[in-house]
């Protein structure tokens, strides 16, 4: 992946997309692989927002079965079926646990109901992906850090994870490697129709400063909460904050969903890179009033919703890491600020205003393809084109075109071979796919890239290096919190930071005074609890 904005201005372009998140990375990488010329920018790096903040889960929805939402849970379960088998590497299966208490508002027969209708939805016969029941002692097996007072069993059924910013990152390479062009940081200025066939965009590179005019017959806007920022977009708009906790590990390979007693909200404990993710709030954002930051009343929320299943109760000490994100909701038609962003419709729209200018509002990662295939589809039908959807189906740019069992057994061996313990291994499979091939090259050259940057966290010297030299890193944060998520899985100290600048400055260019801009720059971002 390479970064060039010289290349913007060099050509027309079929489609322009701004917004360099989730939705904009699928409409890219659809238009481009239906023959359209396009460009994809982001004022900052990909999945820079709230497509980095997500709770990590590629899944149909059961809690949207409540307001009988079928068809957005039929939907979400067809995707997470269908990247389950083209992105093996980049979306995994993972079970959750639902315990049944006593006092809870949904008893034995309501999950059973529930569950049944979600796994009829998904049409998938695998018994991997069917729920089951377990009674008391077989739940606490799979799940023993639960409390069992008034415990009567509990559920397991299937969804799926992902890692949203490397999923966001591989579909920008995919529609650079089909003929987009691609750049992160850079700014949409001004937008003009002073032309019958083309717009034309000012827009700035954010790191040389330097300003020039692309031409583009149609517009795109996939800029999630700026949307809301902005004419005319603001009055389809509602916003709603979501944090999560990163906290010490207390479950292994499932993940469990959870509902608050204070408001009966549903929440998640996940595995991730062997810590737990904590999630996620649903709280009103005002984007012109309000800091998006995690505050004390997230965090209390959030430990006090878990500490009334955990027989080990955490507290703000045992607070790792934190991010917080906003989700774009379409406005309800009546009375939008009686309605509690929880009850907002988690489907998505497209709206389009002057020919040739779309905006894409709401939505979530699961459905992102599908609605990205629908804004491909109007962007084809007004430039009088006509060709399908490439996206479904389709196998990622970095997944392996070899069986995947097989193939991940060649490549744990190789691993092995290079030095790179086990657990390692297992995520960098999931993080690159078929990239792995260039870490092992570079630990081939020098063996101590195959050693951990943080001895508690799967992550490896090598893919510092990589991720600067392949990955479109223009700044550290970009590195460790995007490519690698180190900035909210480990409390980094200064001196780890500088470490690390220093080690990447040959393959990032980067003198000893921007490698102390760049540390500066990663405390000041970085997500404090």
């Amino acid at each position: 992946m390479k970064r060039d904005f010289a290349a913007l201005g060099q050509q027309h372009f079929d489609l322009l997309v701004c917004g360099g998140g989730i939705y904009g990375a699928w409409t890219a990488y659809d238009a481009a692989l239906r023959g359209l010329n396009v460009a994809l920018i982001d004022q900052g790096d990909w999945a820079g927002a709230t497509s980095s903040a997500s709770s990590k889960l590629i899944h149909g929805g059961l809690r949207y079965l409540e307001n009988y939402d079928f068809k957005l849970v039929r939907k979400s379960l067809q995707e997470r079926t269908m990247l389950l088998h083209a992105a093996p590497h980049r979306v995994w299966p993972l079970r959750f646990g639902i315990p049944v208490y006593a006092t809870h508002r949904f008893n034995r027969l309501q999950l059973k109901l529930g569950l049944t209708a979600y796994d009829f939805l998904a049409g998938d016969a695998n018994p991997a992906m069917q729920h089951q029941y377990h009674d008391t002692d077989q739940f606490t097996r799979h799940f023993p850090f639960v409390t069992t007072a008034r415990l009567k069993g509990g559920f397991t059924y299937a969804d799926a994870q992902t890692d949203d910013a490397r999923l966001v990152l591989e579909l920008v390479d995919g529609a650079q490697q089909a003929g987009a062009c691609c750049v992160n940081y850079c700014q949409l200025l001004s937008l003009q129709d002073n032309s019958p066939r083309f717009h034309s965009i000012a827009v700035q590179d954010r790191v040389s400063l330097a300003t020039q005019t692309l031409h583009a017959r149609q517009i795109v806007f996939t800029t999630g909460q700026w949307l809301a920022e902005n004419e005319p977009s603001r009055e389809w708009c509602q916003l709603s904050k979501g944090v999560h906790l990163v906290m010490p590990a207390v479950i292994q390979d499932e993940a469990m969903l959870l509902t608050t007693p204070a408001d009966g909200r549903v929440f998640f404990m996940i595995p991730w890179y062997g810590m737990t993710l904590l999630g996620t709030t649903d709280t009103g954002f005002d984007a012109g009033t309000q800091p998006m930051q995690v505050e004390a009343r997230d965090i209390d929320y959030l430990l006090e919703a878990a500490n009334a299943y955990l027989k080990h109760h955490w507290t703000r000490d045992d607070v790792i890491g934190s991010f917080a994100g906003v989700r774009v909701f379409k406005r309800p038609s009546r009375n939008p600020s009686t309605v509690p962003p929880s009850a907002l419709s988690r489907d998505w729209e497209l709206r389009s205003v002057s020919p040739g200018v779309h905006y894409a509002i709401g939505g979530k990662i699961t459905s992102s393809r599908q609605d990205a295939s629908h804004i491909v589809d109007t962007v084809c039908q007004q430039l009088g084109l006509s060709a399908p959807c490439a996206t479904d189906g389709r196998s990622f740019p970095w997944a392996p075109r070899d069986n995947f069992a097989t193939w991940s057994m060649t490549m744990s061996a190789q691993a092995q071979q290079s030095g790179i313990d086990a657990e390692c291994t297992k995520w960098m499979l999931r993080r690159y796919g078929t990239r792995i091939a260039s870490l092992f090259q570079r630990i081939a050259a020098d063996a101590s890239l195959a050693q951990r940057i943080v001895p508690s966290l799967p992550f490896i010297r090598a893919e510092l290096v990589h991720c600067t030299a392949t990955e479109m890193v223009v700044h550290l944060d970009d590195l460790l919190r995007r490519r690698l998520p180190l900035l909210i899985l480990a409390q980094l100290s200064r001196d780890q930071l500088d470490q690390i600048a220093l080690s990447v400055a040959p393959a990032a260019g980067w003198d000893s005074t921007r490698q102390h801009q760049e540390v500066n720059r990663c405390t000041t971002l970085l997500d404090k609890p």
